[in-house]
């Protein structure tokens, strides 16, 4: 079982520049590093979707959310009345990332700290092992009009492969940043996926698949694009 696995990683790893890398190798450590410092341009390490809605448009533009379940009328409600919570809460972003971005923020924390860090360094032990393991994407989820903090519990995520196959996270958890505002509770859900052993390619699109905590039908479409980031 861990061969195809290994070799999917070979591959995936010769892909474009522009692709999630689901293992750090030298070349995108340095370049990574390289931005985090200011000597070249920063490298994408993450794609984020601003799912707020002004004058009736997502902000992350047309399509980019889609009616997975529940008719066009579960869009249309969220789209003329974004802010009503009656129905469920709503997610307002999404960003995906993987190991690449974890470095930027370790290489941002060095330099802060009138350290160099080098590509050998970020590759060792010590600072691998405080960033995502091989393989593993994270999806982080802002989501606003929560009911309570329990019900974060109940949103359901999956994502869709190409071929239609759905993913289900290896785990999840939450950033420390709920908080209340007159009823309703707003924060981050993480959620964190294997895509390679459900064939899915380092550069391909996938889709976020989201059921809120309500009891209703609905659940929405959110299109995610690996090669839009290492």
């Amino acid at each position: 079982m861990r061969k195809p696995t290994l070799l999917a990683l070979t591959v995936l790893l010769s892909a474009p520049a522009l692709a999630w890398v689901p293992k750090l190798e030298e070349t995108t450590a340095k370049n990574v590093i390289d931005g985090a410092y200011g000597r070249r341009d920063p490298v994408p390490t993450y794609q984020t979707l601003d799912l707020t809605v002004k004058d009736g448009k997502f902000a992350a533009g047309d399509g980019a959310v889609k009616a997975f379940d529940g008719g066009d009328r579960c869009l249309a409600d969220w789209l003329a009345a974004p802010a009503d919570f009656t129905k469920g809460s709503r997610p307002a972003a999404v960003t995906v990332s993987g190991q690449a971005d974890q470095l930027y923020f370790q290489a941002q924390d060095a330099r802060d700290n009138f350290r160099n860090l080098s590509a050998a360094d970020a590759l060792g032990a010590d600072l691998a092992g405080k960033r995502l393991t091989d393989g593993l994407l994270r999806v982080d989820v802002n989501v606003r009009g929560l009911p309570s903090e329990k019900a974060r519990d109940a949103y359901l995520v999956r994502l869709r492969a190409p071929d239609g196959k759905m993913i289900a996270p290896t785990r999840k958890s939450f950033v420390n940043d709920f908080k209340q505002d007159a009823g309703k509770w707003s924060g981050t859900l993480v959620y964190y996926f294997e895509p390679l052993k459900a064939g899915v390619g380092a550069s391909d699109r996938v889709d976020l698949l989201v059921r809120t905590e309500a009891d209703s039908n609905c659940a929405y479409s959110v299109g995610l694009d690996l090669g839009s980031f290492q």
